[in-house]
């Protein structure tokens, strides 16, 4: 391997402490940005009223609830695309894997978004009751829509990311072990929710939840006051660097 081929190695590859506390920071930032999604529960409840297209009131709670989801899914693309530089050194397909499911779980939630500003588009407009089944169809789209993208995808995410933060240590793994154990719980949840057991917004969907949201909110507070561990990356980094040295020398 001549020089120029270990220069362009390890301007690749190298990352100091630094860098990584920065990444590790704005990932954290990014995770507890995505609880912005819990006040929507209340600000969307007048808009789940039958008649909330021909009723009166204000908007602006469900307009707030929009905003708020849409921050959610951008943060929901960026800790993906934040982690994975740190992350793919472990396993780049499952890495990938990730990536594509987050930017899922974001498409999911910006349809909908589209969804609810259009009932609210309906009740400006004065479309009065013969709109009542499109916006009725429209709000059951949304909760169908909340089922897969904020339930069943988060467990995919708590796999996938969970699988790789726990064999690579970068955090400690009762943390990615929480999100492992309670993808399993949140899939059961909605799958009820889908049958009928229980109500979407109900105590044993909260409760099923519960592991899913502490582990993603352990992991937002872990980022941003401790960072990645120094000697699990420094790991990652050096097998990293052996791999590149031998595909080069081929």
């Amino acid at each position: 391997m001549n020089i120029a081929q270990q220069a362009a190695i390890d301007t690749i590859d190298a990352t100091d402490t630094t860098s990584s506390r920065k990444t590790a920071l704005v990932a954290g930032v990014l995770y507890l940005l995505t609880f912005l999604a819990i006040p929507t529960l209340a600000l969307y409840d007048s808009v789940h009223d039958p008649n909330y297209v021909v009723g009166p009131g204000p908007d602006t709670p469900t307009l707030i609830g929009a905003v708020l989801e849409l921050i959610v899914a951008l943060a929901c693309i960026g800790t993906a695309v934040v982690l994975y530089p740190a992350v793919k050194r472990q396993n780049e397909g499952v890495a990938l894997g990730f990536v594509g499911a987050r930017i899922l779980e974001a498409a999911t939630i910006l349809a909908g978004i589209a969804c609810l500003l259009t009932v609210v588009s309906l009740r400006q407009a004065g479309a009065g009751t013969s709109a009542l089944a499109t916006s009725q169809a429209l709000v059951a789209l949304y909760d169908r829509l909340f089922l897969l993208g904020q339930g069943v995808i988060p467990a995919v995410n708590a796999l996938l990311l969970g699988s790789l933060l726990y064999q690579s240590r970068l955090v400690p793994r009762v943390l990615p072990l929480l999100g492992l154990i309670g993808a399993p719980l949140l899939l059961a949840s909605h799958a009820a929710v889908m049958f009928g057991l229980w109500e979407r917004v109900s105590a044993l969907a909260g409760i099923a939840a519960l592991p899913i949201a502490m582990w993603e909110l352990s992991l937002g507070i872990w980022l941003v006051v401790k960072g990645f561990n120094s000697s699990a990356l420094n790991e990652l980094l050096s097998t990293s660097r052996s791999t590149s040295r031998r595909q080069l020398s081929f």
